[in-house]
């Protein structure tokens, strides 16, 4: 009987604890990402842990601080970057921070571009 208590209590044990990492990796399957940005000021706000697209875009709009701001970049499972150049701004997404970065890089096309902002869900 007291052996019957010990395993019973040792089951119980692990299943508390793996509950936390379970809960983790689901949670990291649906992560959402945005940046908003107000583009006259340059004031910006990004989400990178948002339970939903439209959770993480109000978030990233609510951090940017600013009633016209807007999101100019969403992702999920990957990243998301803006750059600033003389002229304009460019987001971009990729696989990888570094992607991303250089995405937004790119498309700014200028070589007075500097990235500003970016954020991964993974």
């Amino acid at each position: 009987m007291r052996a019957a208590l010990l395993c019973l209590g040792l089951i119980a044990a692990i299943a508390c604890a793996a509950q936390p990492a379970l809960a983790k990796s689901a949670a990291k399957q649906g992560a959402h990402g945005a940046i908003a940005l107000q583009r006259e000021t340059g004031r910006f706000g990004y989400v990178s842990n948002g339970a939903t697209s439209r959770a993480a875009k109000i978030e990233a709009l609510n951090l940017c601080g600013d009633p016209r701001c807007e999101v100019v970049v969403s992702f999920s499972n990957a990243c998301g970057a803006l750059a600033r150049g003389p002229k304009k701004y460019s987001p971009a997404t990729g696989a990888t921070r570094q992607e991303a970065e250089t995405k937004a890089l790119r498309l700014c096309a200028a070589g007075e571009c500097t990235v500003v902002a970016w954020a991964c869900t993974k």
